[in-house]
């Protein structure tokens, strides 16, 4: 049973129109005919997910054109690396409104992140997105970090894009990170799942929004690409995987679907469902008991395949 806390954290998001005079929930209306405003009503939060706690810094490095950044401490260990994979459904997102989540994934492992920006849509469609991230990591490589050091970690649409970057990089035979973390991962652009319908009154997200997010990155691209929906991908070779989704999101069978094809495949999958949480939950941390468990789990995931015990 959700712990009260998160009960109350979930029922006063789900019912944040309220807050705003609004006897409706936001819809994607908005989404598909009025992104500017749309990402301009986003990044009046960036400031504050951006805050960084006491220890941790950002520090900016270009990758090419592709923008990134350093997020570390004085402690954290030098050789081992969280590449990090922002979510925001492909068409918003950014590293200065992801670092605050990425600093606990630092602060919890004691491994560096290194925080990349890719190209969004509509702007820069499929596979933009996915040719930042293999630039990215092949940085990462160039730099002299083997792949046993590396851990994919990346939420949302960020955490489709780290799966559908380790079936890109498969198949172009550069080695494989050690593992792989997704939280709520977007693996399925046809919008297949069940829990679409199912969670559809009960999620977070505005009604509609991954639909929206699908036109925009895709254009009149197939959406059951592989490198788009890794759920359609052959998924035999990736390395362990943990997955996290929440009970009551939309997404949820984006998560289950991709885990129970993994692990037919002969892939290493730890799934966690959190029964009665939203859309990528551990990044909630420290606001509620089953956030703080999530993440503490993730950051113990990543510690098993890199080997550090360097704790912040």
């Amino acid at each position: 049973m959700p712990s009260l806390r998160s009960s109350l954290f979930l029922f006063i998001l789900r019912n944040r129109h309220l807050l705003k005079l609004k006897l409706k929930k936001e819809t994607a209306h908005d989404w598909e005919t009025s992104l500017p405003e749309v990402r301009a009503s986003a990044a009046k939060t960036t400031r504050l997910l951006g805050m960084l706690p006491k220890g941790i810094e950002a520090v900016p490095v270009a990758i090419g054109d592709i923008p990134a950044e350093w997020v570390r401490s004085a402690q954290t260990a030098t050789d081992e690396v969280i590449l990090y994979f922002h979510g925001g459904g492909y068409i918003l997102g950014s590293i200065e409104a992801h670092r605050g989540i990425v600093a606990k994934f630092v602060r919890g492992s004691g491994l560096q992140a290194l925080l990349f920006g890719y190209r969004l849509a509509p702007e820069h469609r499929f596979p933009a997105a996915l040719d930042d991230s293999v630039a990215a990591y092949r940085w990462l490589l160039a730099q002299g970090i083997t792949p046993s050091k590396i851990v994919f970690a990346g939420d949302s649409a960020g955490g489709g894009l780290c799966l559908a970057t380790l079936l890109a990089l498969r198949d172009r035979d550069i080695p494989l990170p050690a593992a792989a973390v997704g939280l709520s991962p977007w693996t399925d652009l046809k919008h297949t799942g069940e829990s679409l319908r199912t969670n559809a009154a009960k999620c977070l997200a505005p009604t509609n929004s991954w639909i929206a997010c699908a036109n925009h990155y895709l254009g009149d691209q197939d959406p059951g690409d592989p490198y788009a929906s890794p759920l359609y991908g052959d998924l035999c070779g990736l390395p362990p995987l943990l997955i996290i989704a929440g009970g009551d999101e939309i997404l949820r069978d984006d998560s289950t679907r991709f885990a129970q094809k993994a692990q037919e495949a002969g892939v290493a999958v730890t799934l966690k469902v959190g029964k009665g949480m939203c859309h990528c939950y551990p990044a909630c941390a420290p606001m509620f008991p089953e956030a703080i468990e999530a993440m503490e789990g993730i950051c113990a995931f990543i510690l098993a395949h890199v080997g550090s015990q360097n704790s912040v």
